[in-house]
């Protein structure tokens, strides 16, 4: 592991490692211009309530959305840049509140606009687009509003809806400033004396330090410091569930999960396939768990022992600049055109690269106009190139969709938002498993490669049964305490990793540091996008260009339909449980593997 460096103040990071939002605007004071000008776009749109019933309306309403779409987009996503920079930086915290007002006053103005839209019957409709050609540009933006006649509400009840936007969301953004900026973890020392900082940056690579006493401190700073605010952290999760409650009750679904799941078109049988396929091969992350207990050679394994890598002696430092020109090179299969935009992003400061004081903990990526912005934490280790990799596939992808789709369905849902982030892990693991002869550094990048999968597959399904029992706890009534979430936190972590592990009681209050919680249904596709990924680049690797088409006119589809069909053209079926299988049958395989390789 890489010696633990001071973490920096914002302002002492070399500008090369920083991203440019001055691409998106140069100056805060440009930012407080545009804003002033957005500012008329409530009322804009508020002109054309009772209007949409005439083909020349429907059609200019349709194009100022798309103005506006862009336009507020940039806004927020500087403001969202800005804050994420320091989370305890309050201008820029301020700065996100008045964008924030905005979205609402414009989502309030255009409360009208769903049901008048869904109130245009069929036949008028198809009178629209012969009366007015330009208006098929909208076609598949206008029918996916109009499948929602269901759930949609009078005019006066969508307002109140849209009203009720930052009330509803202000749970997810009071606990990421709490996780965020306000909690400190007790620092920890080395076997020299060296002191250890613990923040949520630092967590993973303290959790894969050789020395299991340096893994132990950490893990219980962490936890010691977050089961000490369990009742507040059980209150943010209570009231983000109560407002997706709300929500789901008052446009007449069944549940929370069918409320979300029914926004991106995707079957509710979808997430309830992996849970169950999950369950039903279950052995092999047991399996795992008990080889990773007989390699450490450990009398009794714990949860703090589980992010180590088990071929120590293979671990090794990769340098930020050295893990571009390897991730390069892996993607090459993907075609000079793939290439050139994934250099472009790297040259051109589209990345926000070391952790400061106060910086958003995780990585992401987010917009894509002018370009995408990357979020990293990066630490310099094996997983800190992977996670480049990750975060540059959501990068590009972004980038093919918004080259080959108008605005209007430019952008894609996130069922399939995993999908080519996880494709690029995939090809970097197959790639650096090609180059490489020694068995001991075969059996450390095969470790890995199950470390993420386990990480992808196994965790993120685990993290979406206590996300269903969150949301059916409450949908029944139920006040979601501190010791309800933690006991079943901690149950699931027994069934998941099996006997060979002592489940740490501390484990019980990981929930309180996953943001993702907040997401509403999101963690379950990263599950589902690691299988499509797998079968996507097995296909890239054996057939070649063929499948690279295929996978680029994924790319490029973004939005223009539903993202089950998106998939087939890649040549996935997320409908069935095979995808998902077929993955799990390649953990054994790998697992069969990597013990062979360690005998």
């Amino acid at each position: 592991m890489a010696k633990q460096k001071k973490i920096p103040k914002r302002s002492e990071v070399e500008k090369k490692y920083t991203w440019a939002t001055e691409d998106l605007f140069a100056t805060d004071a440009l930012w407080d211009e545009a804003l002033e000008a957005a500012k008329a776009y409530p009322e804009k749109i508020a002109a054309f309530r009772g209007k949409l019933s005439s083909p020349e309306c429907l059609y200019d309403y349709l194009v100022l959305s798309d103005e506006i779409m862009v336009k507020v987009e940039r806004l927020g996503n500087y403001a969202m840049r800005k804050s994420d920079e320091d989370t305890a930086n309050s201008f820029y915290q301020g700065m996100k509140g008045k964008i924030m007002n905005l979205y609402v006053a414009i989502d309030s103005a255009d409360s009208f606009s769903t049901p008048e839209i869904i109130s245009i019957p069929d036949e008028k409709i198809d009178e629209f687009y012969a009366q007015k050609p330009e208006l098929r540009l909208y076609e598949r933006k206008l029918s996916k509003i109009r499948r929602f006649k269901p759930h949609t509400l009078s005019d006066a009840e969508e307002r109140i809806l849209a009203l009720s936007g930052q009330v509803t969301s202000a749970p997810g953004e009071t606990a990421s400033a709490f996780r965020n900026a306000d909690i400190k973890f007790p620092p920890i020392k080395d076997a020299d004396g060296n002191e250890l900082i613990v923040t949520q940056g630092s967590f993973i690579p303290l959790m894969e330090n050789p020395d299991q006493n340096v893994r132990k401190a950490a893990f219980e700073s962490l936890y010691h410091t977050f089961a000490s605010f369990k009742n507040t952290s059980a209150a943010f999760l209570d009231s983000q569930v109560k407002g997706l409650i709300f929500n789901a009750r008052a446009r007449n679904y069944a549940s929370t999960l069918e409320a979300a799941l029914d926004r991106t078109e995707v079957p509710v049988s979808v997430y309830h396939n992996l849970i169950d396929s999950v369950h039903a091969n279950i052995g092999y992350l047991h399996k795992y768990v008990e080889l990773r207990k007989k390699l450490m050679g450990a009398d009794e394994l714990h949860m703090y022992d589980l992010y180590t890598p088990i071929v120590g002696d293979a671990d090794k430092e990769i340098p930020y600049e050295e893990a571009q020109q390897i991730i390069l090179k892996a993607l090459a299969p993907l075609g000079e055109e793939y290439v050139s935009i994934l250099r472009e992003g790297f040259e051109n400061r589209w990345i926000d690269v070391y952790e400061n004081e106060g910086k958003r903990g995780g990585a992401y990526s987010s917009c894509g106009d002018p370009h995408p912005y990357v979020l990293l934490n990066q630490k310099d280790t094996l997983d800190s190139m992977f996670t480049i990799a990750h975060e540059m596939g959501h990068s590009l992808h972004t980038v093919y969709s918004m080259k080959n789709q108008p605005v209007c369905q430019a952008d894609y849902v996130i069922f399939v938002a995993e999908i080519a982030s996880t494709c690029n892990e995939v090809l970097l693991v197959r790639h650096l498993l090609n180059n490489t002869t020694d068995k001991r550094e075969r059996a450390y990048l095969i470790n890995h490669f199950l470390e993420s999968f386990r990480g992808t597959v196994y965790r993120q399904t685990m993290f979406a049964e206590f996300e269903l029992f969150m949301n059916e706890l409450a949908e029944k009534g139920e006040t979601l305490t501190a010791d309800a979430l933690c006991e079943k936190y901690y149950e699931l972590n027994k069934f998941y990793f099996g006997d060979a592990i002592t489940v740490d009681p501390e484990i019980a209050y990981e929930w309180e540091r996953i943001p993702h919680f907040f997401y509403n249904f999101y963690v379950f596709q990263y599950a589902t996008g690691f299988s499509a990924a797998c079968a996507i680049a097995n296909r890239i690797l054996t057939e070649g260009e063929p499948a690279v088409a295929d996978y680029k006119k994924f790319l490029s589809a973004g939005g223009s339909m539903d993202p089950i069909s998106i998939l087939k053209l890649a040549g996935v079926d997320m409908t069935t449980a095979a995808p998902i299988n077929e993955a799990l049958k390649l953990f054994g395989k790998l697992l069969d593997e990597m013990e062979e390789l360690m005998k």
